[in-house]
């Protein structure tokens, strides 16, 4: 019953998630009008706004215009709700799940922003940074130093890589690694080679596909730092522990 209800607040947050994602980087209002329709401007009924399967029985469109609702909404509702339920499963169903779900919704929220408008807004970073070190503080005391040293290091980390190479980094990407340290502590390794790997992966099939012309296109680094963030919340300690136990 526990995963079932985490489960129905995820959907609920991924809902209020796609709100943040496309209004925050246009600097509108997230309560302000109520959500409407992009094409014809026709306010949503509630009923027409339930997570996932209000779009599913209005096959993905309008009930007013017919114009079409992006796929896009209902994954990240599902997405969330699926991150949500994994975290439980990974770390717990205990208080610090108020540490570690906002942190799942960062993640979310600041990968579908970063590929929209290739940004990671300040106005979640900041936020999500204070709560990472008060909720740190109230939930898992004995870890506030390792944190503050791991989101130190994963900041400076990619404050190199940007200098190396700017074209490839924004500061976006440096600030949330050191963000996703404050949250992962010593997890934040296993979490930053994923993004780097899952980077890279990605990098070469799309060269592989599109040739030379594939090299003058940016990709967003922000969703794969989430992806990474969510490896180190879920298997971070195990693989620290496997490290330490193979290699030290």
């Amino acid at each position: 019953m526990d995963l079932v209800l985490i489960g129905l607040l995820g959907l609920l947050i991924g809902s209020f998630l796609n709100v943040v994602i496309y209004r925050l980087p246009r600097g509108e209002s997230l309560n302000r009008p109520p959500s409407r329709c992009p094409s014809c401007g026709t306010p949503v009924k509630p009923y027409d706004n339930v997570p996932v399967l209000s779009w599913l029985i209005l096959r993905g469109r309008c009930r007013s215009c017919g114009a079409r609702i992006s796929v896009r909404y209902p994954l990240v509702e599902a997405l969330t709700a699926a991150a949500f339920v994994g975290a439980a499963l990974a770390r717990g169903v205990d208080d610090d799940l108020a540490l570690w779900l906002p942190f799942v919704a960062m993640l979310i929220a600041v990968a579908g922003i970063d590929l929209d408008h290739r940004i990671i807004p300040n106005k979640i970073l900041l936020p999500a940074a204070i709560w990472g070190i008060v909720g740190t503080i109230l939930f898992r005391p004995d870890n506030i130093d390792d944190s503050l040293i791991a989101g130190g290091i994963a900041f400076g980390a990619l404050f190199l890589a940007a200098l190396a190479y700017p074209a490839g980094m924004g500061m976006g990407d440096v600030k949330l690694a050191g963000v996703m340290g404050i949250y992962l502590g010593s997890s934040v390794a296993p979490a930053m080679l994923s993004a780097f790997l899952a980077g890279s992966i990605v990098g070469i099939a799309i060269i592989a596909r599109e040739g030379a012309d594939a090299r003058k296109k940016g990709v967003p680094f922000g969703p794969f730092l989430a992806f990474g963030g969510l490896v180190g919340l879920y298997w971070g300690p195990e693989l620290v522990d496997a490290y330490v136990d193979g290699f030290l």
